[in-house]
């Protein structure tokens, strides 16, 4: 990882250095290859300092982290948590998805799964049934059905083609729709 350090109308101190050294060598911990950090420390008139990390990641877009404080210490330790925390959501986001090659895939599926066997399971469930709904019956028929049975109503088409409701009353009649 290569650390440029820059201080604009500021000068950079040993310690000050140490400082950002340290707080950048902690984003290693992620495991993103960084290839390179760009730290830019600068003294504003009437805003304080600031502090500018540019992080470059291998394959991803670079994450800048800007950062004003009156303390150029609290500038830098604040910079670096949201620093830590943009990486950390990019190495979440890399460890949740899963990274399988089209070969690893493959292999996965072919599994010596008996296809025949399976589609023979399948079809033993499957149970055509010709519903009585379709087939037009007499109002008379309907009625002495459901009058045998324990339902409520009973859906049915008549000759004409329509649907038709025929349902027990709560006063033991029965109605038609």
């Amino acid at each position: 990882m290569n650390i440029s350090l820059v201080g604009r109308h500021i000068e950079l101190t040993e310690a000050i250095k140490e400082h950002l050294n340290s707080s950048i060598e902690s984003l290693e911990k992620f495991n993103l290859n960084i290839i390179s950090v760009s730290a830019v420390a600068s003294l504003q008139e009437k805003k304080g300092t600031s502090i500018e990390f540019s992080i470059n990641l291998a394959g991803k877009n670079t994450v800048v982290i800007k950062q004003r404080d009156d303390d150029l210490y609290a500038a830098i330790d604040v910079a670096i948590d949201r620093a830590q925390k943009a990486l950390r959501r990019l190495s979440d986001r890399k460890s949740d998805h899963r990274n399988e090659s089209i070969n690893d895939a493959k292999n996965a599926t072919n599994t010596n799964i008996d296809l025949s066997s399976e589609q023979e399971a399948l079809e033993d469930e499957i149970v055509p049934h010709e519903l009585e709904l379709y087939k037009p019956q007499e109002i008379g028929d309907v009625l002495e059905s459901l009058k045998a049975s324990e339902k409520i109503f009973e859906i049915f088409k008549d000759h004409d083609g329509k649907t038709r409701v025929l349902y027990k009353r709560s006063d033991g009649r029965f109605g038609l729709y």
